[in-house]
């Protein structure tokens, strides 16, 4: 039986149906959650097959007329989403490419995706459905040895607030993220401010002896994941090993819960080898940079 896919603009989605979708998938992510791309998209589109049974976000932006799907600051992965029936990843494709001639796209771990320039990016997650003692013996050496210095220091692990989250990782990190503006980092404070209504920001610092802030972590809950979206670290926290600390009582506070600890990647080769320390696996994903646009515009384009 043929399937019948449309896309439709953000306003005309049955924001019901398409979250039910979501929720209910095997590879549900808080990022394709209509409440989600309201808050941090310029624009958006969904694509939708049959009567949501399947749904892929489409996010986009305009440029000299042109219409191109772009890497969203806050989002790391879209792709599609389905509950029943198995989707056709080549239409969904097309409708993609058909909607947006240009951009990037980026998949997500659970969608085989065969199309030109794409590359695999690395996610790293941990399990925390069994006892904390279980997976506290995949720490390496380094790690365990960091938490011993650390447990010396008289740190304390505490609950914080997602304005001080920002704010610190701002400060920290904005000039690192110049493609991250004021805009979006104010889309993403109105998002927090809309998950904390229901327990879906969860925030956790550590504090030295003399009350001095010296790591937090923003992370956002859903279902099936906590997702590590803001980690702030002080010179004083490096000093420290705050920051090891710090994760590894999120890991103990959560331990025994149906929940993913999702680090949020990371390709970068110091980030990577941090997450490799607790014993965290790989789930990686699929970005695509494609060019579909007429000969003519791509001549104009250069």
């Amino acid at each position: 039986m043929p399937h019948f896919i449309e896309i439709l603009p953000s306003h005309k989605i049955d924001h019901a149906k398409w979250n039910d979708c979501v929720r209910f998938s095997s590879n549900g992510l808080i990022y394709a959650n209509t409440y989600y791309l309201d808050h941090i998209a310029d624009n958006w589109h969904g694509i939708v097959m049959n009567d949501y049974e399947c749904v892929m976000p489409v996010v986009w932006r305009k440029k000299f007329g042109i219409r191109y799907a772009y890497n969203v600051p806050f989002v790391q992965q879209l792709g599609w989403f389905h509950q029943h029936s198995k989707p056709d990843a080549v239409e969904l494709v097309k409708k993609l490419f058909s909607f947006c001639k240009y951009g990037d796209y980026a998949f997500n771990f659970y969608n085989s995706v065969q199309v030109d320039n794409a590359s695999t990016a690395t996610n790293y997650i941990l399990e925390l459905f069994q006892p904390f003692e279980t997976f506290t013996k995949k720490y390496n050496t380094d790690l365990i040895s960091n938490l011993k210095k650390a447990y010396k220091q008289e740190l304390v692990y505490a609950k914080g607030e997602y304005n001080e989250a920002i704010d610190l990782y701002k400060k920290l990190y904005h000039e690192r993220t110049p493609h991250v503006t004021d805009h979006d980092f104010e889309n993403f404070r109105r998002l927090c401010e809309h998950l904390y209504k229901t327990g879906g920001v969860i925030v956790r610092n550590i504090f030295n002896a003399n009350d001095e802030l010296l790591a937090i972590a923003l992370l956002l809950k859903d279902e099936r994941r906590l997702y590590n979206l803001m980690n702030s670290t002080t010179e004083q926290g490096r000093k420290t090993e705050a920051n090891h600390f710090l994760l590894h009582n999120i890991f103990k506070e959560f331990a025994e819960s149906h929940l993913i600890f999702d680090f949020e990647g990371s390709d970068i080769p110091g980030v990577k080898n941090f997450y490799e320390k607790f014993g965290a696996k790989n789930q990686p994903y699929c970005k695509v940079h494609f060019n579909h646009l007429s000969a003519a515009v791509k001549w104009m384009k250069k």
